[in-house]
């Protein structure tokens, strides 16, 4: 999860138009964001700086947003992945304000969604264990009210990544 928990959601962005050789280096950087300008350049069958350029261009547009180093929780010790379902009765902005705060401050929240329907915020908590999870939950309840949590424990990661399926991404 970025360090942005919440986007504007006043000012959605365009989507930005794709061709075939920007997806291609958008695959390639999403799979190994190590790869040299010369191993893209060569993959994608183009020249170095028109692929420099390309990829400038998808910065400024937002589109990569940052380029980061993957790593394995279990090799940190942090073996306890949770879903924490939080149901508030307050809506207001102050109450959100801070909830959001709370949530910033907390580097074992890697995922925040804000949802629709019965349940609404969906919380993903990496932790070592049950212990550091309750001391994440009986700081977060400290610091806001919450109607209900529900947490639940994850027993086994199926799939898990970052890359988006860019295929048709960009596309009129």
């Amino acid at each position: 999860m970025t360090e942005q928990i919440s986007r504007d959601a006043t000012s959605p962005q365009t989507p930005v138009r794709l061709d075939e050789v920007d997806r291609k280096i958008l695959s390639l950087l999403q799979q190994d964001a190590s790869l040299s300008l010369d191993q893209i350049a060569e993959r994608v069958g183009a020249s170095k700086t028109p692929v420099w350029n390309r990829i400038r261009k998808l910065r400024e547009a937002g589109v990569i947003r940052r380029q980061v180093a993957i790593l394995d929780p279990e090799a940190l010790g942090l073996e306890a992945c949770f879903f924490v379902l939080i149901r508030t009765a307050e809506h207001d902005k102050d109450w959100a304000a801070r909830f959001l705060k709370a949530l910033r401050e907390r580097p074992e929240v890697i995922e925040a969604h804000r949802l629709a329907g019965d349940i609404d915020y969906i919380l993903k908590v990496q932790v070592r264990n049950a212990r550091a999870y309750d001391r994440f939950y009986q700081s977060l309840i400290s610091q806001v009210r919450i109607h209900n949590v529900t947490a639940l424990l994850s027993m086994e990661e199926i799939k898990a990544t970052s890359a988006l399926p860019i295929g048709e991404a960009g596309r009129d």
